[in-house]
């Protein structure tokens, strides 16, 4: 994997990803068998459809704003705000204006 940025530094996320004209961008920060951390940019309009996840799910919004929707409630989820998707729980995404977000997905670990 293209490593995006160095460890052990500090570092400005939201500048980490540019934005693409009417598309979504990601780039992997970290991906572990313990999970992975994404950060996406989203152009205005843009978004994911309803989907679910086996685990549960950290968005941190860095810059804009989206509308969230999760087990069928809407919020609308700014710059600097956060939203947790609980595992299997159905959640979608449009972006209310240009934004960028960096997700956090930890698995569970297998049960013995």
């Amino acid at each position: 994997m293209e490593q995006s940025f160095q460890k052990g530094t500090v570092l400005h996320l939201a500048s980490l990803i540019d934005y693409s004209e009417g598309g979504i961008i990601s780039k992997q920060l970290i991906k572990s068998p313990a999970g992975n951390i994404t950060l996406f940019s989203f152009d205005k309009g843009e978004g994911l459809s309803e989907h679910r996840a086996p685990f549960d799910a950290l968005v941190q919004v860095l810059e804009g704003s989206a509308n969230i929707t999760v087990n069928g409630t809407l919020f609308t989820v700014k710059a600097g705000e956060s939203i947790v998707f609980p595992a299997n729980a159905p959640h979608a995404l449009t972006a209310a204006e240009r934004f960028k977000m960096l997700l956090t997905m930890i698995k569970e670990p297998a049960t013995v």
